[in-house]
């Protein structure tokens, strides 16, 4: 039974009617027995009904004179006009809930039932406690290693970030980073060098990694401006890699410094610093800095080693055109030079071409006249 009386314990309930056994306490019930997660589940109360068999076995009692010698089953039974079996199965739930106590000669007797209650669901208050007060012992002990797991995630933090973004301080630890992964590529190599023409010891550095990468395969894509077409050094340069397979675009304006290995690692130039770089393998960014060249690889034109008089007129024209953008937005001649990749000489000469065709005396006035004709062109 899941809750054992007060007179005798429940191993003591299956002796013969008669027998006087010791009279041990009673054992206090257990939280989960008194729940209902180990045994027999609890029995219904009595219900306000008089003819329920457990308001009428109780009622008896209660009615029953003290001098009288306690109860039995069968007295009950009799005196009920109720089947024993009935009766036997009331006493039982009753004894389950407190309200009855047996004797030593196994009778039974009535038992208040605020006594009842402090009896039966006392232990299991205490033990709920007990439960409590350790949840919360368990729950400090626990709480306790938090720092020590902070740390970790802290530290393992930091080294994912060192494996995604390295910086690179020395212009030589830079070189032999980009020839490592040159060395180490298999599919593809973009590159966008902004600036104009590059140096020739650039170049010479360049060239001979960029040929044993087509040689092996790899796919090469170098994107630049269009003023590096006027430089001897890169033209001699893309036809070498040309020849190999390589593709080579250029571009008017000004667009990020990058090398992308794969499509899994880039190398970009840290502002202010022209002998550092920063190594990225974080796959999500890498992803946007690959979008980002193939946006600017559509919009660019092929880069043609032979002097076409036509094509070289058409870059000019764009030239000017992005320099007539630049200087509406106010921008002086070395910033434009610097984003077209240009010397400030040559800058210079393009904006007095474009102020001569304007018929400005000022920069002022040029750019008064060109917002003028911004205004007058009819809108799309």
């Amino acid at each position: 039974m899941a809750i054992a009386d007060i007179g005798q314990a429940d191993r003591d309930a299956g002796t013969p009617e008669g027998a006087r056994p010791g009279t041990p306490p009673a054992p206090e019930v257990t939280a989960l027995a008194a729940i209902g997660a180990v045994g027999p589940p609890a029995p219904p109360p009595p219900s306000d009904n008089p003819d329920d068999p457990l308001t009428r076995v109780y009622a008896s009692l209660l009615a029953r004179d003290p001098a009288r010698e306690p109860a039995h089953p069968a007295d009950l039974a009799a005196e009920l006009d109720l089947p024993l079996a009935r009766v036997e199965s009331a006493v039982s739930a009753l004894l389950d809930m407190g309200l009855l106590r047996r004797t030593p000669e196994r009778a039974v007797l009535p038992v208040a039932p605020d006594e009842a209650v402090q009896r039966t669901l006392g232990p299991l208050e205490r033990e709920m406690r007990a439960r409590r007060q350790h949840m919360e012992r368990t729950r400090e002990q626990l709480m306790a290693f938090m720092p020590l797991y902070e740390s970790h995630l802290l530290r393992l933090t930091h080294l994912r970030q060192a494996e995604y973004v390295e910086l690179l301080t020395d212009l030589r630890a830079v070189r032999e980073a980009i020839t490592e992964l040159g060395r180490t590529c298999e599919r593809e190599v973009m590159t966008a060098q902004p600036g104009g023409g590059r140096r020739a010891e650039v170049l010479e550095e360049a060239v001979a990694r960029d040929e044993e990468l087509l040689r092996r395969g790899v796919r090469m894509r170098v994107l630049y401006q269009h003023t590096a077409r006027f430089s001897s050094g890169t033209c001699a340069y893309v036809e070498r890699v040309g020849r190999l397979g390589a593709q080579v675009r250029t571009l008017d304006d000004e667009f990020p410094r990058m090398l992308v290995f794969d499509r899994t690692t880039a190398v970009i130039p840290v502002p202010d610093d022209p002998h550092a770089a920063v190594l990225i393998r974080e796959p999500h960014v890498v992803a946007f800095m690959v979008g980002a060249y193939e946006r600017l690889w559509l919009e660019a034109l092929p880069f043609e080693t032979e002097w076409d008089r036509q094509t070289i007129m058409d870059i000019s024209d764009e030239l000017k055109q992005t320099i007539v953008r630049l200087l509406t937005e106010g921008l002086t001649d070395a910033a434009i030079a610097r984003r077209l990749g240009l010397s400030v000489r040559s800058c210079r000469r393009h904006v007095a071409d474009v102020m001569a065709a304007l018929g400005a005396e000022s920069r002022f006035q040029a750019g008064y006249l060109l917002a003028q004709q911004d205004r007058e062109q009819p809108s799309p």
